[in-house]
């Protein structure tokens, strides 16, 4: 077998073993079609199984309700920032949002440019270590909006916010998508890029409310029209098939491992593992996140110094593990252990930080 690393990427990231070999064995007939699902056509009855596979597989995991839409959508988790308030905040309105990394303070900018967006809360201050105390409501708001796991920060929702009553809530779940049990029922609006958790970039899933989806206002572009594209069930124009074969074998797994709460005890496991040794190693490795708010799907932690921490990078590589080097706004190290990452691999890099700091501590 090909020589496989352990990938500690914050996306694209791992995908399980067990996925991208059935990728592989059906890479040139899929189905007997005697075509890739590349090739094959979106419109074809093959390509028609595969989304819906999907779709009714994701609606068992999380436990859907049926007056929700579930849509593949293009453009990564960053057009949505535009999309939801072209489609969601009628005229005139305002929509608050949860400042608490740089995916939501993008989130809240973006909404900025088309309209009235104010921050019920924004820990920059603080330097996006933890999660707000308190949250000035606006109980007219068109929705509130709130990033449930901040990628870079490694800063992560356990319960989700409570609007005031009647509003809306809405939730870029991209980098802990299909990580935990959800109820699905509180929000009004789920989206996520899939290139953390759910599979390749190129899709992002998105589960939306009826009533929702009834805001749309008339006119807009169709390709940022909700109201068609869930009309056409993701199948306006030609969709990211490849992708979306692929979160469908993802979802697979996913059951196969316990489903949502299987996947949690493990992602718990790993996490558990790493944030040990950052606590145990006297104060050689520090953590970005406050205890309360510490990501079970991103690890920022700091060495030091940054010349070890360039030593650090460079000598896991050097052991195959790949993909530790922090974002250049935080600095230092960043572990991202989502689903496909294995407790071997999380052990692997435990290990390795230990022998590390046992030489340069």
């Amino acid at each position: 077998m090909t020589h496989r690393v352990f990938n500690f990427n914050p996306g694209p990231a791992a995908l399980p073993l067990e996925v991208l070999e059935k990728a592989q064995a059906e890479m040139l007939d899929f189905k007997g079609t005697g075509m890739s699902v590349m090739e094959i056509s979106h419109r074809s009855k093959e390509f028609e199984a595969v989304i819906n596979t999907a779709e009714a597989d994701l609606r068992e995991l999380l436990g859907i309700p049926a007056n929700y839409k579930v849509l593949f959508l293009q453009g990564g988790a960053s057009l949505q920032f535009a999309m939801l308030p072209m489609n969601l905040r009628p005229a005139g309105a305002s929509a608050d949002y949860i400042v608490t990394g740089t995916w939501s303070k993008t989130a809240i900018k973006e909404a900025k440019k088309l309209g009235a967006a104010r921050a019920a809360a924004n820990t920059e201050a603080e330097g996006f270590k933890g999660l707000p105390t308190s949250l000035d409501l606006d109980p007219k708001a068109a929705y509130l909006h709130f990033t449930s796991n901040e990628t870079i920060h490694g800063v992560e929702f356990f319960t989700e916010p409570t609007p005031p009553a009647g509003v809306p809530l809405v939730c870029d779940c991209s980098s802990d998508f299909v990580s935990h049990p959800i109820d699905v029922s509180k929000y009004a609006m789920l989206y996520a890029g899939a290139q953390k958790n759910a599979g390749p970039s190129g899709v992002v899933v998105a589960i939306m409310r009826d009533d929702m989806i009834e805001r749309t206002p008339e006119n807009l572009p169709v390709m940022l029209d909700y109201k068609t594209l869930a009309a056409s069930g993701s199948l306006h124009n030609t969709p990211p098939c490849w992708s979306i074969y692929m979160v469908g074998l993802v979802f697979q797994w996913v059951k196969k491992m316990g489903g949502l709460a299987g996947i949690e005890k493990i992602n718990r496991q790993k996490a558990g593992l790493v944030y040990g040794a950052i606590d145990n190693s006297g104060g050689f490795y520090r953590g970005h996140a406050l205890a309360d708010a510490r990501s079970l799907m991103n690890i920022p932690f700091r060495l030091p110094s940054e010349e070890l921490e360039d030593a650090f990078a460079k000598e896991a590589k050097g052991a195959g593990l790949i993909g530790l080097k922090g974002h250049r706004s935080v600095g230092g190290m960043r572990a991202s252990i989502y689903n496909a990452m294995t407790v071997e691999g999380a052990q692997a890099l435990v290990d390795f930080m230990a022998e590390f700091q046992k030489k340069h501590g």
